[in-house]
């Protein structure tokens, strides 16, 4: 049943992470996996066009990472926003919880703050004197693995093109492949889910029965229900998920018509699991042991993932969110 943490391990060469970007968005290489043949193709991400045809829909996740990441001025203490409860109150995570005690006040960029309440997941209420000033004093969260601060480049390609509605605190990567030329070849629409920082937690159960999946808000306009309802109905060609968030998404959604809707999910997609609405997905290579990794497994099977994994390290594909993708049909 591929029930086990265990079940979803895979050797990676360190020198395979991917902690910049390519020079050119596109220039990405593309594993391309047939699920049902179990073929591999070794191409590049500029022959996304070779695979899509007309009627297909492409569904990616516009929303926005927030330079979330703030430090006090000896960088000592390093906080993560997570979730805005008002202008002046965020929910964070810290780094060490030992110096943000309840009552403990430290100055970020040019605000006063206040630790208010510890949750029992340890992330903490913060109170500012005055709105943070993300844009002049945060920085973009960059995964921990990337081992390097943040940079004025991250800024611009730890970001797609597309990005609108601001929110997250980790890339949708799967879209950062993507020009706005190469999008416009495509027939395509775009859900909302703001990316939270379950995207860097670890799974801590040895069963994954016991894995508490974190929720995230997501948002399904009117136009982009009408398409999706449109497609639907005509019954031919694919839909195809830019990204695990938004597989996410779609498969959160109850059966029959697509309201527009603002909501959350904590859906947790692993084997058995059956996709309903997701024909394809466009993804990177995701961690070991990840949760994301596991949902891909669902599409085309942890065995025939796993095989592909090991040829992708074999190929020297490159991994995580600055890295190579892969496409599943």
């Amino acid at each position: 049943m591929s029930c086990f943490l265990s079940d979803y391990h895979y050797e990676l060469p360190l020198e395979l992470i991917a902690s910049h970007p390519l020079e050119y968005r596109e220039a990405s290489r593309m594993l391309v996996l047939h699920r049902e043949s179990g073929q591999i193709e070794h191409r590049a991400f500029q022959d996304l066009t070779h695979y899509i045809s007309g009627d297909d829909l492409l569904v990616l996740n516009n929303s926005r990472v927030i330079p979330a990441r703030l430090y006090d001025a000896s960088g000592s203490i390093e906080v993560l926003l997570i979730k805005q409860k008002d202008p002046c109150h965020w929910i964070a995570m810290v780094k060490p919880g030992r110096k943000m005690r309840v009552g403990s006040t430290v100055i970020l960029g040019d605000t006063h703050v206040r630790v208010e309440e510890i949750f029992p997941d340890g992330t903490r209420l913060l109170a500012f004197n005055h709105p943070p000033d993300l844009e002049r004093w945060g920085h973009m969260p960059i995964p921990p693995y990337f081992k390097r601060l943040a940079t004025a480049e991250d800024k611009i390609r730890y970001q797609t093109v597309f990005a609108k509605e601001p929110g997250s605190v980790a890339a949708p990567t799967a879209g950062l492949h993507f020009t706005q030329e190469i999008l416009d070849q495509f027939s395509h629409t775009f859900i909302t889910l703001h990316v939270g920082p379950g995207t860097f937690l670890p799974v801590k159960v040895d069963h994954l029965g016991d894995h508490e999946m974190h929720s995230e808000h997501y948002q399904i306009e009117d136009a982009v229900a009408e398409r999706l309802n449109e497609h639907r109905a005509l019954k031919k060609g694919r839909l195809l998920a830019v990204g695990t968030t938004t597989a996410r998404v779609l498969e959160a959604l109850p059966a029959g018509k697509i309201f527009p809707q603002k909501n959350a999910t904590s859906i947790f997609i692993r084997p058995p699991y059956r996709f309903q609405k997701v024909d394809a997905l466009l993804t990177n290579f995701h961690l070991p042991c990840s949760t994301l990794l596991m949902l891909v497994s669902a599409l085309a099977g942890r065995e025939k993932i796993l095989e592909t994994y090991r040829t992708a390290v074999e190929e020297k594909y490159r991994f995580f969110s600055y890295g190579d993708c892969m496409l599943i049909l």
